[in-house]
């Protein structure tokens, strides 16, 4: 979340193939997340996209519920506000735009959601103290990273800096073509 991005997020222009049907067969975002969310929670869907996991968790966490959609490019959450209008969702879901070195949120959360995004950051750590501050204490932070992008060795390493400011691994859900890790503070 710092410096130039150009390189290192996916750009808007190509957001199609992030929210595409067929990626619905082997990420289906509700199958996901359903053992995680329960209706009422607030889940901020960190480099949400085009929204390909935001409306499912939205409907896991019903009307009580609320989700933060939170992306770097305002191109990516002009996708997002566009189905929130046609879907009729603003009460459960509110855009939230990062700056380049910040998350930037001023609420608690009982879960995070950083799909294929942190190998995108430049500056992991600094994000991790920040997911720290806006989890809830029994807050849950699942992150799923490409195992095609992101090695096994750079995988342990991002643990390594989680555990370092002070994450736990709870589990380490099996997803197809991932590395994935659910993780509480370690109050």
């Amino acid at each position: 979340m710092e410096g130039n991005h150009s390189n290192r997020v996916c750009p808007v222009e190509r957001s199609g193939a992030l929210d595409s049907s067929l990626r619905r067969v082997f990420q289906n975002p509700a199958k996901i997340l359903k053992p995680y969310l329960k209706p009422g929670d607030k889940v901020l869907d960190f480099g949400c996209g085009p929204g390909f996991f935001t409306f499912d968790i939205a409907q896991l966490v019903g009307k009580s519920g609320l989700v933060y959609a939170a992306d770097l490019q305002e191109g990516m959450l002009k996708k997002v506000e566009a189905k929130i209008t046609f879907l009729n969702m603003e009460s459960r879901i509110k855009l939230h735009k990062c700056e380049q070195d910040a998350i930037g949120l001023n609420d608690t959360v009982d879960f995070i959601l950083a799909f294929y995004m942190i190998h995108e950051l430049i500056n992991q750590e600094n994000t991790f103290l920040e997911f720290k501050t806006i989890l809830n204490p029994d807050g849950r932070l699942l992150i799923i990273e490409p195992d095609f992008h992101v090695s096994r060795t750079d995988f342990h390493n991002m643990l390594m800096r989680l555990e370092k400011v002070g994450f736990k691994i709870i589990e380490r859900p099996k997803l197809i073509f991932s590395r994935s890790v659910l993780l509480q503070k370690n109050n």
